[in-house]
Formats: C-alpha cells, sequence, structure tokens
C-alpha cells in the first residue's frame, strides 16, 4: 500500500527560495526612502545634467539596498514574534531556513557600504548612519523598536529625513541649507505617526513578546489619535514656514493635501485597527505628495 504525497514528510529546505528572499526584502517598503532621495535631489537646486548616475545609484542605495537590507535584518530578528503574528512569513514558515536571513541581513549591509563609497564621503557618511539605524531598530541589545517612541521615531528618520539630505549633498557636494533640514526633519517627525499606523498589524504579537509600540501601550484609539496629530502638525509647520519663504502656492499644495489627508484620518479614526492598512495606502501617497511640493519650493533656495 502506498503512501500519499501529502503524508510524506517534508524535507527541509537547505537554501532559500527565491520567492521567499524577495519578499524578505519586502519591495513594497522601498518606494518611501527612494521618493525622499530624490525630495533631496530636487530640493538640491542642482540640475541632474550629467549627475545621473549619482541619482541611479542613490536611489538603488536608498531603496533595494539598506531598505531592503533593515527589513532583512527586522525579519531575522523578530522571527520569533513573526511566527506568532505571521507565520506565513519567509523565516518562520521556512523558506527562509537556518540563520540565511541573518547572513543576507549582513550581506546587505555590507553592500550598501561599498555602495555608498562611490556616492563620495557625504554619501557614503550618511549610508553608515542608515546601516547603524537599521540595525539598532532590531537587534539586541539595543533594539528601539521595543519603544513605542523611540523605534518609529528613528525609522521616520531614516525612511525620510535621511535620504532626502543624502540627495541633496550628493547633488550638491555640500553641507545642505538649514531651511532644507528643518524641512527634512519635519517630513521625517511626521513619520512617527505613519509607523504607529504600522504597527497596527503586530499588535496581538508584540504584546506577547513585550515590544511597546503604542497601539500596546496607548490602545488602538489614543495611539491612532496621537499617530495623526504627529503626522498633522509638522506638516502645518511646514506650510507656515513656506509661506513665510514667500512660497505662497507651494504652500497652498501642501495645505491641500494635508486637507486631504485629514478627510482620510476621520475615516480612520472610526475603526483604527481595521482601517490601518487602507490609511497606509491612501494617506501616506498624499503625505509624500506634499514632500515633493516642498523639494520643489526649496530648489530656488539652493543645495549649500
Amino acid at each position: 500500500m502506498s503512501v500519499s504525497a501529502d503524508l510524506e514528510p517534508t524535507v527541509p529546505r537547505r537554501f532559500p527560495e527565491p520567492r521567499a528572499a524577495l519578499r524578505l526584502i519586502k519591495p513594497v517598503t522601498w518606494f518611501p526612502p527612494m521618493w525622499a532621495y530624490l525630495c533631496g535631489v530636487v530640493a538640491s537646486g542642482v540640475a541632474p545634467a550629467g549627475q545621473w548616475f549619482y541619482v541611479i545609484l542613490g536611489v538603488i542605495l536608498a531603496g533595494p539596498v539598506v531598505c531592503g537590507m533593515s527589513q532583512a535584518a527586522n525579519d531575522w530578528c523578530d522571527r520569533h514574534v513573526d511566527a506568532i503574528n505571521e507565520p506565513d512569513r519567509p523565516i518562520p514558515s521556512g523558506r527562509i531556513p537556518g540563520r540565511w536571513g541573518l547572513w543576507i541581513a549582513l550581506f546587505m549591509s555590507a553592500l550598501s557600504l561599498f555602495i555608498g563609497w562611490q556616492l563620495g564621503p557625504w554619501g557614503f557618511a550618511a549610508t553608515i548612519l542608515g546601516v547603524i539605524a537599521a540595525w539598532a531598530y532590531s537587534a539586541e541589545p539595543v533594539r528601539l523598536k521595543r519603544s513605542g517612541w523611540w523605534g518609529p521615531g528613528l525609522v521616520g528618520l531614516s525612511y525620510e529625513t535621511l535620504p532626502w539630505i543624502t540627495g541633496v549633498v550628493v547633488l550638491a557636494a555640500g553641507a545642505p541649507r538649514w531651511e532644507i533640514v528643518v524641512i527634512a526633519l519635519l517630513y521625517g517627525i511626521g513619520a512617527h505617526g505613519i509607523m504607529t499606523l504600522n504597527d497596527f498589524k503586530a499588535l496581538e504579537g508584540d504584546r506577547q513578546m513585550g515590544v511597546n509600540s503604542l497601539p500596546v501601550t496607548l490602545g488602538p484609539e489614543r495611539a491612532a489619535r496621537l499617530a495623526c496629530w504627529v503626522m498633522a502638525v509638522p506638516q502645518v509647520v511646514v506650510i507656515a514656514l513656506l509661506a513665510l519663504w514667500d512660497k505662497p502656492f507651494h504652500a497652498l499644495g501642501v495645505a491641500g493635501v494635508l486637507a486631504a489627508q485629514v478627510l482620510a484620518m476621520r475615516v480612520l479614526l472610526r475603526d483604527p485597527k481595521g482601517k490601518a492598512p487602507w490609511y497606509n495606502g491612501t494617506g501616506i501617497v498624499l503625505y509624500i505628495s506634499g514632500m515633493m511640493v516642498s523639494a520643489f519650493a526649496l530648489r530656488g533656495l539652493g543645495g549649500v
């Protein structure tokens, strides 16, 4: 009598499944830092003609390489939490077997530094900061993601502020003007709210594993309200600064996308836990649209 195929023992994988390896570095997360780098390119005031190598290389570094590395590092360090929240993820499911998740993250860390070196001293320094931030967020003993305040703050600055300023300094080959730093910082601070909403999907696992995200410590309703304020207030400051700097049409543009976000926030607050994924797919597009509007406003100020 033959044993049916579905009863045969599964042989553990020795090597990562290619599609699982791609999922490990989460292409869907690459866009925000890539966009922020392009905002820096625009805000630098430097024409990209003759600089396309640095534009394209910087976009690749910010997205697939550094951001992809941070996702691999996070999944490796979070493999026990993911076994509760999302057991079908590449590492807990066994499609990335053994310590391959760690090796991929370490290889991509080295690749990040190699590519960053090609962007000159400013780009290399920014890359070092990005790699350190990625591991500080996920890995023990630092593991800033345990804090609902420090963790999202670090990610917001790493996803928005750091690549934005990197785009400026690489194209302009010098330190950015203070106005550019202020706007990039404001959008990085506002991204804290985006990351708080992203924590909703891991609510149960975070609670069991002692990760004190804001949805865990404050509850979904209060955390969502706080996230909305954190996203909105920096944009109000951006609008005021652009108006002060004699950029009224750009200020109106940012005000318009903020008004649309407020409408989306009202939908979010009716059901924070259920609507958080929806908001991440709608409100964030409006948020980053305001970033580019601001970048064009800053373009006339110059990069250095």
